[in-house]
């Protein structure tokens, strides 16, 4: 059985102490061993799959076991923290929340935390939906012209949209809510993906 301890590198090594000292605190009071620590400095905007916590996943082994000092040290986000506890309990790899004392296990008492984790995830959907209705509206009330313009343009429509249509496309939004949060027809939006070469 294998032990990954799953440190989040910043500029504060202050931090970064701290997270190894509580995570080794922790393995050496639950007699948890040996331990292997991997150290991810990718940005948390990379897909979860990209950074270090995906190689992980796809490397261990059933019953071996992931560390972390927070939950927040998984992903940028609760629906990236909830995708990657849900790949950890196909696995039936357990996650230690070592500041919580919690263990992701596939008991009665994680089930119910990742369920919580998930009614966060849709609430941050609905936040982020929201944004950028406000912020459609706001421009239009502007005098921004969010139509398609006549003639063919050089720049598209969703063009000032990338940003936002990459993190839906990451979070696993359909391209129908993503077409209809931008107020776009589907096949705008699949042909702004197309001239991009963007596949989600």
């Amino acid at each position: 059985m294998a032990n990954f301890a799953y440190l989040r590198i910043s500029k504060d090594t202050q931090d970064v102490e701290n997270q190894k000292f509580g995570i080794l605190d922790y393995c050496n009071k639950n007699r948890i061993s040996p331990i292997t620590i991997f150290e991810d400095t990718a940005s948390r905007k990379k897909p979860w799959r990209d950074r270090g916590i995906g190689d992980i996943l796809k490397k261990i082994n059933p019953d071996d076991t992931i560390l972390v000092s927070e939950v927040s040290r998984l992903g940028g986000s609760s629906l990236q923290v909830l995708e990657i506890l849900e790949e950890a309990a196909k696995k039936e790899i357990a996650v230690h929340i070592v500041k919580n004392h919690l263990i992701m296990d596939g008991s009665l008492q994680s089930t119910i935390i990742a369920t919580i984790l998930g009614l966060a995830a849709q609430i941050e959907r609905d936040f982020i939906s929201s944004r950028t209705k406000e912020a459609l509206a706001k421009r239009k009330a502007s005098g921004v012209k969010l139509g398609r313009p006549k003639g063919k343009a050089k720049n598209l429509k969703l063009d000032p949209h990338r940003d936002i249509i990459l993190e839906y496309l990451q979070k696993k939004v359909s391209k129908l809510s993503i077409a209809k949060i931008l107020e776009c027809s589907p096949s705008t939006l699949y042909a702004w993906l197309k001239r991009n070469k963007i596949k989600g």
